[in-house]
C-alpha cells in the first residue's frame, strides 16, 4: 500500500516550479518595494 505525497512535498519535487518561484517572487517584492519608495517620495519642488 502504497502512502501519498504530501502536497507540499509534491511542490518541492517540481525544479520548474520552484525556478519560477524563485523569479517571481523577488521580482514581484522588488517590484512593489519600489513602488512604495516612488510613492514615498516628496514632490520636488521647481526652482
Amino acid at each position: 500500500m502504497g502512502r501519498r505525497k504530501h502536497p507540499f512535498q509534491s511542490l518541492m519535487d517540481n525544479p520548474w516550479l520552484l525556478l519560477a518561484l524563485g523569479i517571481a517572487v523577488p521580482f514581484l517584492s522588488y517590484t512593489a518595494w519600489g513602488w512604495f519608495e516612488l510613492y514615498r517620495l516628496p514632490l520636488a519642488t521647481l526652482p
